[in-house]
């Protein structure tokens, strides 16, 4: 039986991922989390098979929590499911150490083979997330604007900010202060040679980072 933990904080997707889980015979819903610090607690207090794991939750951001758990519990099996698109997350999360990348609009029975496929110790990634990775190994960006060259939490920000979000917003959402906020995107206009904040929305549109 692969017991899994859902960490997603709204509880009608909890509800109708539960549902999709009970109509297999082998995977059972051990564990719920409604926000990253529960699912941070959880996931190291207990043993499951899968977490189900969203980026974008309270308290802790998806990809501090992978990593965290990761470095203390490395065997662990964590698949993401959430409504960014490939673009925006899929290679950080993959990095950073989870072992698969779904988004919101995938069909139940993807999932379903999603979470089998991770627990027997295999990545379960999309044919166009596979051509993009392969990409990235074969061919060096010569691209000054390389988004890629960004720290994690520099990414963070930096599509938080192109989506709209206000400094406070994101400042909570991070669990960090406000000038520390500030503190990353001149960071981010420095590293992708970009003047205000109204180039780097336009960047994020051109490369396709924010919905």
């Amino acid at each position: 039986m692969i017991e899994i933990l859902i960490a997603d904080d709204h509880a009608i997707v909890r509800a109708g991922l539960k549902q999709c889980v009970n109509d297999t015979k082998d995977i059972i819903v051990k564990d719920e989390a409604n926000d990253g610090e529960e699912a941070l607690k959880k996931a190291l207090q207990n043993d499951y098979d899968v977490i189900l794991l969203d980026i974008t939750m309270p308290g802790r951001n998806g990809l501090d929590i992978i990593k965290e758990v990761k470095n203390q519990k490395p065997k662990v099996k964590i698949l993401v499911l959430t409504i960014h698109p490939e673009e925006q997350y899929a290679m950080r999360v993959l990095k950073a150490g989870a072992s698969g990348y779904l988004t919101k609009e995938s069909a139940p029975q993807e999932l379903i083979s999603a979470i089998r496929k991770v627990a027997s110790g295999g990545r379960y990634i999309s044919s166009s997330l596979a051509d993009k990775l392969v990409f990235e190994i074969g061919a060096k960006k010569e691209n000054d604007n390389n988004y890629q060259s960004l720290s994690d939490r520099e990414y963070q920000v930096m599509c938080m900010t192109a989506a709209g979000a206000k400094l406070n917003n994101i400042a909570e959402e991070l669990s960090i202060d406000v000038k520390t906020v500030s503190s990353y995107r001149s960071r981010i206009l420095r590293k992708l040679n970009l003047a205000n904040t109204a180039e780097l929305i336009r960047f994020a549109i051109d490369n396709q980072l924010v919905p």
